[in-house]
């Protein structure tokens, strides 16, 4: 008999008030960035704001991960070996790291994660991950089913992929574009976000192939369709991207992705979920309601034409109808949508480009702008703020509960309660108390005083009660006893929480290759003492330290042939325009453009 599979959701926090939402509305897990070192610099949280999400977190078997995955300098080292301590200190399940130097320094036994900024896109590259000592690997965004498959065959090793949010243009850890034109390191947390901004499309002559549009931008992740593909495939986490976004954006997605696996893993008998408890909502989720730049799923299916948003890099937001007419003062909607005062709408103008207006009032389907926009009938419309939804969320909106069975028994000279719940934790008290014959049948008034646990984490699914005779017992003492029982039975999950220990092997198998150039981001000492000891034999330093001349910047599985419908490989051979290929910004900076078609991937470099 095959091996119960733990499926985790796991979900981003950018600060304790994310996080805590994060929980209550169905995380198996959530990231949050450590006070330094996190491939976030804008998304920092104190030891004790991480401390108190870790607490309330493992009531419900909730895992805490906290990225510290950035590049490390030389000088850092011993501030990072120190926050490691600490974070683990604090009961931290797992840290989420990049730099190989993790594996030198004296770090507790807690578990490491190889995140995606170690570009983790091969089998070899995973099986060595794991062979490493790595507890769990954050796999590249670009990947395929049958890539991912391919991985999971090579390693046992728990695979984890993103199934929801921001699309970087470039693979993980090898985008050099921010640090190249603004110092601003992707690999140290500062990202300048190079693949949002506009640029013009020029051939080799002058030629515009295509005027100045967000080329590099692309639409959102969504793979709620394909969760089951995804399991199937050998995936264990499912990973919500966001440790930028608010508390809001937290809520809804991750209750979306919490129903959309609770239904999949009721037929999934070999599968179970990772954390305890169950969460009801006072909304309905819809993610297209939160922050996107409209969803594709990527290339898990192949490559397609539906994964980049040229128009814009902004949030699009959900579909909400057509213009149907503009008189006077107002826009008549053709759709079913209903709409508040202070609708966000938005719509591509006739350049393509996103333009955006507030409701100022909504009477049904007539919108009465703040200032009436210069939109033409039959354009689309879109809506990236819904006032009534964001109302909705900004109250308390999901309460976790976990199910307890509770007895309360004789005994000769008193009475016992006992309680047991879904993990099976179980506490029993006694009460001696003098029996006194009750006037009537008392069953029911206690089950009714026990069942009351609306302020804790617990929700009574039965409530016992086993007497040999109709004892009386004060309402006051049933509900002292009641309180007590719930505090010891508290104070036994968190001891008896399952926590991981983990210490890495001493390992020397070898590397998947001998040479590292800028690609490897080795940026001190303990990092290329690592890749020593398992065969590489030249490690070249990061590109931060010592940026290569014509180094290429940003490698991408988006290729603008591809988009413009000239590839020459799946399309038709362009006779209109002579390669190479370049990208111009608006500051005038020119950026050429090669493509390897074995890899079929696209590469960008400066022309200076």
């Amino acid at each position: 008999m095959s091996s119960i599979r733990s499926i985790e959701l796991l979900a981003p926090a950018k600060n304790l008030a994310c996080g805590l939402a994060a929980v209550d509305h169905g995380a198996d897990a959530v990231y949050i960035g450590a006070p330094q070192f996190g491939a976030r610099a804008a998304a920092t949280n104190s030891l004790d704001d991480i401390a108190a999400l870790v607490t309330y977190a493992h009531l419900y078997r909730v895992k805490i991960y906290v990225a510290v995955n950035t590049l490390l300098l030389e000088e850092e080292l011993p501030a990072a070996q120190q926050m490691a301590w600490d974070l683990y200190a604090i009961g931290v399940d797992a840290l989420i790291v990049q730099d190989m130097a993790f594996t030198q320094l004296d770090l507790p036994p807690i578990p490491l994660h190889a995140s995606t900024q170690m570009d983790n896109r091969t089998p070899a590259k995973v099986a060595f991950l794991a062979e490493a000592g790595f507890d769990q690997v954050v796999l590249a965004r670009e990947l395929s089913l049958p890539e991912i498959a391919a991985v999971h065959a090579a390693t046992p090793v728990p695979l984890e992929v993103f199934v929801h949010g921001a699309l970087c243009v470039s693979y993980s850890g090898q985008c050099y574009a921010s640090q190249a034109c603004y110092g601003r390191s992707a690999n140290r947390g500062n990202c300048a976000q190079f693949c949002r901004l506009p640029f013009r499309m020029e051939d080799a002559e002058g030629r515009v192939i295509r005027e100045e549009q967000h080329l590099l931008s692309l639409k959102d992740m969504n793979q709620s369709d394909h969760l089951e593909q995804l399991l199937d495939a050998g995936v264990t986490s499912f990973k919500i991207e966001g440790r930028l976004k608010e508390v809001n954006y937290v809520k809804n997605v991750t209750a979306y992705y919490r129903q959309q696996l609770d239904a999949l893993l009721k037929r999934k008998p070999d599968c179970r979920r990772a954390s305890s408890g169950s969460s009801t909502y006072t909304f309905q989720p819809q993610v297209a309601k939160s922050f996107n730049r409209g969803f594709t799923s990527y290339f898990l299916k192949g490559r397609s034409k539906d994964i980049y948003s040229f128009g814009t890099p902004k949030a699009l937001g959900e579909p909400v109808g057509k213009v149907k007419e503009v008189r006077g003062n107002y826009i008549l909607v053709a759709g079913v949508a209903s709409f508040s005062n202070g609708d966000g709408l938005c719509y591509h103008d006739a350049q393509g480009k996103l333009q955006g207006f507030r409701v100022n009032r909504a009477d049904c389907n007539k919108l009465y702008p703040l200032e009436m926009p210069d939109i033409a009938p039959h354009t689309p419309l879109y809506r990236n703020l819904d006032q009534a939804f964001e109302k909705l969320l900004a109250r308390p909106s999901a309460t976790r509960t976990l199910s307890v069975a509770l007895t309360l028994s004789e005994y000769p000279t008193g009475f016992t309660l006992s309680a047991v719940d879904e993990d099976n934790c179980s506490v029993t008290l006694s009460f001696p108390r003098e029996k006194e014959v009750a006037r009537r049948a008392p069953y029911e008034q206690l089950r009714a005083q026990l069942s009351k646990l609306g302020q804790t984490p617990f929700t009574a699914t039965a409530v016992d009660i086993v007497f040999t005779q109709d004892w009386f017992i004060p309402t006051s003492e049933v509900n002292e006893w009641r309180r007590q029982l719930i505090e010891a039975l508290l104070e036994e999950r968190r001891i008896r929480y399952p926590r991981r220990h983990h210490t890495l092997p001493a390992t020397t198998h070898p590397y998947v290759t001998n040479k590292l150039t800028y690609l490897g981001n080795v940026m001190n000492s303990k990092a290329t003492t690592f890749y020593q000891q398992h065969g590489v034999e030249q490690i070249a330093p990061a590109f931060e330290l010592a940026p290569p001349a014509h180094a290429t910047l940003l490698f991408t599985k988006h290729c603008l042939r591809y988009a413009m419908g000239i590839c020459p490989t799946h399309q038709q051979r362009s006779t209109l325009f002579k390669e190479p290929f370049y990208l111009v910004g608006n500051d005038g900076k020119r950026f050429l453009l090669t493509f390897d078609c074995k890899q079929c991937l696209m590469k960008i470099s400066a022309t200076e």
